[in-house]
């Protein structure tokens, strides 16, 4: 099955991971998660970034493992996704995932958010929940939600 097109813009504000999510990988994931044609930028934060962006703009006092902000739906996909490195590599460690793993599920899960995917309610949760173990197991990797 062929994906829909990306156009990616991938920043490093926080570039200790970048070695992890080489562009190629970033694409494959993202648009694994995609349903039309997107144009996404990508930002990895250190945790003060992070911090202030959920401050402002969710009123949230900390710093979140990802962040979406989605600006179109259709035709096109358009978002920013920000994720926090410190935030993503404690999860990861605290989880005993693999730290590329986490990432790619982040990365799932901030797209899902572009395309209006929410966890708020439980059956929205049940469904977006089942979408990442989806693609996750499509691209290979664990189930991000099983406790086992």
């Amino acid at each position: 099955m062929s994906r829909p097109e990306l156009s990616l813009s991938l920043q490093f504000a926080d570039p200790r991971h970048k070695p992890l999510l080489p562009r190629h990988k970033v694409q494959r994931w993202i648009r694994a998660a995609l349903e039309l044609p997107g144009e996404l930028t990508v930002r990895i934060v250190d945790a003060e970034e992070g911090r202030q962006l959920n401050r402002e703009f969710r009123g949230k006092d900390y710093a979140t493992n990802v962040l979406t902000f989605d600006y179109s739906h259709e035709p096109v996909v358009g978002a920013d996704l920000v994720i926090c490195a410190e935030v993503v590599e404690r999860e990861a460690a605290e989880m005993k995932l693999d730290l590329a793993a986490h990432y790619a599920h982040m990365l799932v899960h901030g797209t899902l958010h572009a395309q209006g995917y929410d966890h708020e309610e439980d059956d929205e949760a049940e469904c977006m929940e089942a979408r990442e173990t989806e693609i996750m197991l499509a691209l290979g990797f664990a189930d991000p939600y099983f406790k086992g």
